[in-house]
């Protein structure tokens, strides 16, 4: 093991669990029944769901140093709590906190479990932890850590939920977005009428669809997406099922120029070899699922080097939002060819009561008049989280250490 601060070592000697759950608001107007969604209820849009949940892990060092990650969740947590609690945490306790060990070596120890689900959420969880261990040793914030010259602002879009395709709805809540100071907008609907309101209600401004899949046979996709051509949408979010069908994503991006997907690839190297594939004209993995921010620093070389943009998915509001807007800000802001500055972090448009952390909704608070965000300059990620919402609204909590575990 190393030494570090006072002669201790970097080696990890406890990781925290913690699985938590906070009621929303997606203000939605009228109370359809669910069944009248083109979703299903596993969709985090989906009307059916009022609590988002949140997977996390705290890292402790020998040295004093703590650390926080996060896992991708929502409905698949049950899967990768158990993940943790019995397979990663357990691998990474004891062993040093140093990026260029642990995570390397866990990579290699579980790479016949897969390129993604729970083994690989997990890993990312803990990866996050890791980096913002390592930045606050270093005594930079994260972005700083990863490039010196990061910026300190970054601009936001607003990600909604879905509408059932109702234009009135969308139409209204994008009016409320506007009015919160967003600059940027992707929406979560498919039909036509849904996607023309969008466009009128937000005029010039940058607009995304994603489509959640929705189409199954690249015919479909290709007429569908024609059909939006004089919509100027920036891009159209994972056309077609399933989500990493190299060749359809290519024939489609020929055609259109604006596809988008990477939540769903299959770790780096999937999401990788579609961009070589000119099967994305924007890349978008998810720091909580790709392997974290080791896995996000690839996907980002790669975009430099293939000339793909490389905007992050981030349904998150715990540390994977941070770590993605810490990684968003380590390089320079990019103009569209219309003058508009590209979107770069997702913020769910959601109301909350609660708060985990002064950046859980920047748009209750932290969201400029130009649609920026101002980062936390403290060292690390700035994840620092009120000790009351974790206790008040912990679904679970397991405390691991290289002693008997405690948890309840």
């Amino acid at each position: 093991m190393s030494q570090a601060k006072d002669g201790l070592s970097d080696t990890i000697v406890s990781i925290e669990l913690y699985w938590i759950s906070l009621p929303f608001d997606a203000a939605r107007r009228s109370q359809e029944d669910s069944n009248a969604e083109s979703i299903d209820a596993f969709n985090a849009s989906s009307r059916t769901l009022t609590q988002m949940e949140s997977l996390m892990v705290k890292v402790q060092t020998a040295d004093g140093f703590t650390g926080w990650g996060e896992a991708f969740g929502h409905k698949s947590n049950p899967a990768t709590w158990a993940a943790l609690e019995q397979i990663v945490a357990p691998f990474f306790l004891g062993r040093s906190s140093a990026l260029d060990g642990s995570i390397a070596s866990a990579e290699y120890a579980f790479h016949a479990f897969g390129r993604t689900g729970p083994i690989h959420f997990a890993l990312s969880a803990v990866d996050i932890a890791l980096w913002d261990i390592a930045a606050r040793r270093a005594g930079q914030t994260l972005r700083e850590f990863i490039n010196i010259d990061a910026r300190h602002e970054i601009n936001a879009y607003a990600s909604l939920v879905h509408y059932a395709e109702d234009p009135q709805e969308v139409a209204f809540h994008l009016s409320r977005a506007l009015e919160h100071g967003f600059k940027a907008f992707k929406i979560h609907e498919s039909s036509i009428p849904a996607i023309k309101a969008a466009r009128q209600a937000v005029g010039s401004h940058p607009l995304m669809v994603d489509v959640n899949c929705k189409w199954h046979h690249p015919a479909e996709a290709g007429s569908s997406i024609a059909a939006m051509a004089d919509l100027e949408l920036l891009w159209i979010e994972e056309p077609i099922f399933p989500p990493d069908d190299s060749q359809s994503l290519a024939a489609l991006n020929a055609r259109f120029g604006n596809v988008s997907g990477g939540e769903n690839h299959s770790g780096v190297q999937g999401l990788t070899s579609d961009m070589e594939l000119s099967a994305l004209q924007f890349a978008q993995p998810s720091v909580g699922k790709i392997g974290g921010l080791s896995a996000m620093l690839k996907i980002r070389e790669a975009g430099q080097r293939l000339n793909v943009h490389v905007v992050p998915h981030c349904f998150y509001y715990g540390p994977a939002l941070l770590a993605t807007a810490q990684l968003i800000a380590a390089d320079q802001e990019v103009q569209l060819a219309n003058g508009s500055l590209r979107p770069e972090l997702e913020i769910p448009f959601l109301g909350w009561e609660t708060q985990l952390h002064p950046w859980h909704a920047p748009h209750q608070g932290k969201l400029t008049n130009e649609g920026t965000i101002r980062l936390p300059t403290e060292a690390g990620l700035g994840f620092t989280p009120d000790p009351v919402v974790l206790e008040n609204h912990a679904l679970k909590h397991l405390v691991l250490t290289t002693a008997p575990c405690e948890g309840k």
